[in-house]
């Protein structure tokens, strides 16, 4: 009988302990990097020769390349608010969001500034439903280290959004008093921010991104027994282009070319956002985690500095060229994604988020989602789940992509690109294929019409005032 009661044991203790191994944390971290204005050919694995990029390169050899990843707006702020809702940034109404008319060049007289700018009174809107707050459903911690861009005021910020912890900007590191237009803006300090309390202010900007990377693998360890949610928009490589001493020294060395990393401070910059990237990838292996953690590389918009690449594509930040928004686009998750794959099906921002909410098994809310589940895709080589994905800019609908056809019309004039062809959009085919022209013409309308029914409010609020004096 005794020796019953001891086999009995040790079988329960066993079972128990199996038990608990197998359902541990079956669901996947979750990690979003997110850059600032890096174009499609900034990454040595997308063919960028004047950037040096071995992590992500090491990444993309480990999991997918996703070569057809949209954003929805070639612009920072609309972008974010696609990412984070899973929705059309005018759906959102989020593009444009700023409540600040401003007089400046190459700006249509009186039109509001599509971006959320310091004291600004729009921002997202809290009814929205975030990624972070759909983690947040179902049991994850929220992290986010960066750029928030979303709304400056004290109900718009990252931990009224879900998000549990917060180090880093409201905005740009340019919406400051040293910008070049501040004689129209009149910009406070920039503050950086520990939640929703300002712990500095114009902090060095060469530091960012190491400050960032700090924070993010911080997060990673405190929460390594748990899941957890972890957001980095990087606030580069947008301007003023910064870099750390340590990584300018690095970097010069590397090149052995006599050439000062301050003179090649955008691929300077970019060798730093890869060093972060490497932080943040080894942490997760140190910790043990790294086999179910899913990785998500991407940036918000093409390039705007002149040193940066958007080749093969044609066109940069601020276009619906692709080059405004088809982003460099890196996935790891070595449970489930191959290793070495490239997807070119079009894919978007907006559907991390459904994807995402499947996954961890949290339900999406009732407002509409324009994101699609794409797991399928990145997975079992299903083909993509959207059949019209629509191009705006400064609230206006440009273009809609159907297949391997694009139709682009911008002030009255119209060209359709065959993309399979064509990805540098040079050749224009609208004269011989009338009846496509006419289908996505039609598709353009629908969508213009439906966004006019069913888009959400921004959020509001009267008498913004700045978190800095």
């Amino acid at each position: 009988m005794k020796l019953n009661l001891k086999y009995l044991l040790i079988t329960v203790l066993l079972s128990t302990y199996g038990f608990g191994q197998n359902t541990k944390n079956t669901k996947p971290n979750l990690v979003i990097i997110f850059t600032d204005d890096q174009g499609y050919g900034d990454l040595r694995c997308f063919g960028g020769q004047h950037v040096y990029t071995p992590n992500i390169d090491q990444m993309a050899n480990e999991g997918a390349k996703l070569t057809s990843f949209y954003m929805a707006s070639p612009l920072c702020t609309p972008s974010r608010a696609a990412l984070m809702t899973g929705s059309y940034p005018r759906r959102v109404s989020m593009e444009p969001p700023s409540s600040l008319t401003v007089d400046l060049p190459n700006v249509p007289k009186g039109k509001k500034f599509p971006v959320c700018l310091a004291a600004d009174g729009n921002g997202l809107n809290p009814d929205e439903v975030t990624l972070a707050e759909i983690a947040k459903s179902v049991g994850y911690s929220t992290g986010m280290f960066g750029k928030w861009h979303l709304g400056d005021q004290p109900e718009f910020l990252p931990t009224k959004q879900g998000f549990d912890e917060f180090f880093g900007l409201p905005y740009s590191h340019d919406i400051s008093p040293k910008h070049p237009r501040q004689q129209f803006f009149k910009f406070p300090s920039l503050p950086v921010l520990e939640g929703e309390k300002v712990i500095e202010l114009d902090p060095n900007k060469d530091n960012l991104t190491k400050r960032v990377t700090q924070r993010a693998v911080q997060f990673i360890k405190e929460h390594k027994d748990e899941n957890f949610f972890l957001y980095v928009p990087h606030p580069i490589p947008h301007g003023p282009l910064a870099a750390s001493k340590e990584i300018k020294k690095e970097y010069a060395n590397l090149l052995k070319s006599g050439v000062k990393a301050d003179d090649n401070i955008y691929s300077t910059a970019i060798y730093e956002i890869d060093w972060s990237v490497g932080q943040i990838l080894q942490t997760l292996k140190e910790q043990g985690i790294d086999d179910n953690t899913i990785v998500l590389f991407t940036s918000d918009n093409g390039a705007a500095n002149r040193k940066g690449s958007t080749k093969p594509l044609r066109g940069h930040k601020g276009q619906t060229l692709e080059g405004g928004m088809r982003v460099p686009t890196v996935i790891r998750w070595p449970a489930k994604i191959k290793a070495g794959i490239e997807i070119d099906e079009l894919l978007t921002s907006m559907d991390v988020l459904p994807t995402f909410a499947k996954l961890i098994g949290a339900k999406l809310s009732k407002n509409t989602i324009d994101g699609k589940d794409i797991m399928p895709v990145l997975t079992t080589n299903a083909k993509t789940p959207h059949e019209y994905f629509f191009y705006s800019h400064w609230g206006t609908l440009e273009a809609v992509r159907w297949g391997d056809w694009k139709l682009r019309i911008v002030k009255d004039e119209a060209a359709l690109y065959n993309l399979k062809t064509d990805i540098a959009e040079k050749n224009n085919v609208i004269h011989q294929y009338p009846k496509i022209v006419a289908q996505l013409k039609k598709e353009m309308q629908k969508f213009e019409k439906e966004m006019e029914k069913n888009a959400r409010p921004v959020g509001h609020v009267e008498n913004p005032k700045p978190l800095t004096k």
